[in-house]
């Protein structure tokens, strides 16, 4: 029975592939490492190479055919002294049906074994090598020099560097690290699928529009280093001071503490600010009520104390629906800017980056700041423009005066 030449995967999501051009013809002797075929990838037209002897005895897919599946019979191959009757004989039904067994030759072979083919750049390397046994050769740490090649001229192809390497259970496991792993699959929890339905909805149906500042907070740290010296019980973080100057902006700019609904826009009175705090599985935002009426301190053990109600689960639904306005920072990771998506109904949401030293102009003359950048993502259909604009003008002079809040 013939050997079956199928198409091969160049790549780890190869699913079809073009072939190209045929480099061996029907007739052709074909030694293990001879580049047979031209295969056009959506990335490149890559040489493959067989693995396995014999003859060329029929081409199933003509050149230039498109859109060949993986593993789909290109070809078929003869053994040495196999005759060209068998051909006629053939199907891929009875190929698949009968047993395999050993040929009667040197290889040990199995007759009906469908042929692999692998991808071959030449290369004028000291030992003669495919480019896939060198690979495997290489991660393994097999020296090329100790392998006898079977291939055209002594080339070493994949079957040689796999011999040599037999009953090494460490270069085993080196060739298997190598290649492509099964990815995991997580399942999706409650609570990733509340969050993927609800920002894909957001993003969707919410026209977002984007508002920038650089915010210097050199003024911010040395206020807040003072205060966490006169109580060292309770350290205020840069966040605490974000939550209260976005507090103090929403209150001095009404119109963008607002949300929306299909009966018109709510105006909200208090500041109540969610702050967005990963969890395992996913996001919440836990909110502090009434924030532009809370000092720093009361800010600071509120949000630490609904912080760990998070992480704990054991947060109430009362204290984590709702909100009038939204803050998620990514600073304390290194991010330095982000654009949040915004949390229905919430008209708005501030993205917090880090604070970090940038060359700064002031008065004319070059200094160094330490330099915040925030992005505000608001809903058009909420907060027009100019309102936005305000409020990061109210927010970057609490930012920058960080007394102005504590008055």
């Amino acid at each position: 029975m013939p050997t079956e030449v199928l198409m091969p995967a160049l790549s780890p999501t190869m699913t079809e592939g073009n072939l190209a051009k045929w480099v061996k013809k029907e007739g052709d002797k074909i030694r293990p490492g001879d580049v047979i075929a031209e295969i056009e990838t959506d990335k490149a037209i890559m040489e493959v190479e067989a693995v396995d002897g014999g003859i060329l005895g029929k081409i199933l897919v003509q050149d230039g055919t498109e859109n060949v599946k993986v593993n789909e019979v290109i070809a078929l191959l003869l053994d040495d002294g196999e005759s060209a009757d068998s051909i006629k004989a053939y199907s891929p039904a009875a190929a698949k049906l009968k047993p395999k067994q050993e040929a009667a030759t040197s290889s040990g072979r199995e007759s009906n074994k469908p042929s692999v083919l692998t991808s071959s750049n030449t290369v004028g390397d000291r030992v003669p090598a495919t480019p896939l046994a060198r690979r495997i050769a290489g991660d393994a740490g097999l020296d090329l020099g100790l392998v006898e090649g079977t291939g055209p001229r002594g080339r070493i192809v994949r079957d040689d560097v796999m011999k040599a390497l037999e009953g090494d259970d460490r270069s085993r496991r080196s060739i298997e690290a190598s290649f492509p792993q099964e990815p995991t699959l997580i399942k999706l929890s409650q609570m990733r699928k509340t969050i993927a339905q609800r920002l894909t909805s957001s993003k969707q149906q919410v026209p977002h529009f984007y508002l920038s500042v650089d915010c210097e907070i050199d003024n911010l740290l040395a206020v807040r280093k003072k205060l966490n010296s006169l109580d060292e019980s309770n350290k205020l973080t840069v966040n605490d001071f974000v939550i209260k100057a976005v507090a103090y902006a929403l209150i001095e700019t009404p119109e963008a503490n607002a949300s929306w609904s299909d009966e018109g826009i709510y105006q909200h009175r208090s500041a109540d600010v969610s702050v967005a705090v990963a969890v395992d599985g996913g996001l919440i935002t836990p909110i502090i009520y009434s924030a532009h009426a809370k000092g720093l301190k009361e800010i600071s053990l509120t949000a630490k104390e609904l912080i760990k109600k998070a992480n704990e689960g054991k947060l109430k639904p009362e204290e984590f629906q709702g909100g009038t306005f939204t803050v998620s920072n990514l600073g304390m990771y290194g991010v330095k800017n982000f654009n949040a998506i915004i949390n229905p109904p919430q008209g708005c949401i501030l993205a917090v980056g880090a604070g970090q030293q940038r060359a700064v102009v002031h008065g004319g003359s070059l200094a160094v700041a330490t330099v915040m950048t925030c992005t505000l993502s608001v809903d058009h259909r909420v907060v027009d423009g100019v309102a936005g604009a305000k409020f990061m003008a109210a927010f970057k002079r609490c930012i920058e005066e960080p007394a102005v809040m504590l008055m």
